[in-house]
């Protein structure tokens, strides 16, 4: 049996992780954590575990974690993370981690971007980053992997095979991306009570959110240029999913079946990618890992499109996929539904 903890277990992506693991009858699910005062039971947390795990949440260090587990799911906020993943790594624990705490290379930047200072930045710049639809080869025999964020996961899938093969531009780049509330977390905020959000769409972090460098600096990877995004997010009145409309400039003509070959070319043997001849719709993806992309034209300019759901695809699900790599499973263990 392969020993896991979750640290942050009451977090809907935490959910959606347990939901996953316990799929797979090798992975056991030792450890629960939560920063309450109180140790609730996992299915006062979240009512639909109920006769399916039977843990609680409990306040644990690094080291009463690495004595249960193998592997541990850092599902905490940014700023948290870093505060003990050396700690896990150095009691010998691999770390799956979901925050952004590790996914920028420069500590500057992590700076910039998240308003603190890095307290771990040696790590920045050599953890993998755990997109296994372009990384899988790195993931297997690391200790600590940067989980990708949703909308950047969403955006980077739908651009990669394009930005690989030089046929669009670097910069130019209109990443419009509308998002389900629940990437907003579960905590209680005034943009997302119900009376806020519901029949109603509004743009925010325009110009500011975080997944900006993130985005680019993994497509400056994939492409060998600098890469300029211009990225507005959407909150939408849905629980989930995200789509992604994008607005890149070809370096070169190309018909709508010539770029469609491209990706379905990059993505062969990718179990979680599906090129798609519709656009892609949210519901479509909803509950799974899957990430559908699509191009069309409306005269010369194209517009690429990427659907996934954000809980899975976006977070918990692709931590998963990691998982799977690292320990030696069927990428597609428990993922498949």
């Amino acid at each position: 049996m392969t020993k896991v903890a979750i640290m942050g277990a009451t977090g809907y992506a935490a959910l959606e992780l347990i939901k996953i693991l316990l799929r797979n009858p090798d992975v056991e699910i030792v450890a629960l954590t939560s920063r309450s005062e109180e140790s609730p039971h996992i299915s006062e947390i979240h009512p639909c575990l109920t006769g399916r795990l039977d843990l609680c949440c409990e306040a644990l260090a690094p080291a009463e974690i690495a004595e249960r587990s193998d592997f541990v799911f850092c599902a905490l906020p940014h700023v948290a993370s870093m505060e003990v993943i050396p700690d896990l790594l150095a009691e010998g624990c691999r770390v799956v981690d979901l925050s952004a705490d590790y996914r920028l290379s420069d500590p500057a930047v992590y700076e910039k971007w998240y308003h603190h200072v890095h307290i771990d930045p040696t790590r920045l710049g050599s953890t993998v980053y755990g997109l296994p639809e372009l990384w899988a080869d790195r993931i297997p025999d690391a200790d600590l992997i940067a989980n990708p964020g949703c909308y950047t996961s969403t955006a980077i899938l739908g651009l990669a095979p394009l930005m690989a093969a030089g046929l669009i531009e670097p910069t130019g780049i209109i990443i419009d991306a509308k998002s389900g509330v629940s990437g907003a977390g579960r905590n209680p905020k005034l943009g997302t009570l119900y009376p806020e959000c519901n029949e109603s769409i509004t743009a925010y972090g325009v110009g500011t959110h975080r997944h900006t460098p993130e985005i680019e600096e993994v497509l400056t990877t994939v492409g060998g240029e600098e890469v300029k995004v211009t990225f507005t997010p959407h909150l939408t009145p849905m629980n989930r999913g995200i789509l992604a409309t994008m607005y890149p400039r070809l370096t070169k003509p190309a018909s709508r079946e010539e770029l469609l070959d491209v990706y379905r070319s990059f993505y062969e043997g990718k179990s979680f990618v599906r090129i798609i001849d519709a656009i892609p719709a949210t519901k479509n993806v909803s509950g799974t890992n899957y990430c559908d992309i699509s191009v069309q034209f409306a005269g010369d300019q194209l517009i690429v499109f990427s659907a996934i759901d954000n809980l899975i695809k976006g977070a918990a699900g692709v931590a998963v996929q990691n998982f799977n790599l690292m320990a030696g499973y069927p990428e597609t263990t428990g993922l498949i539904v």
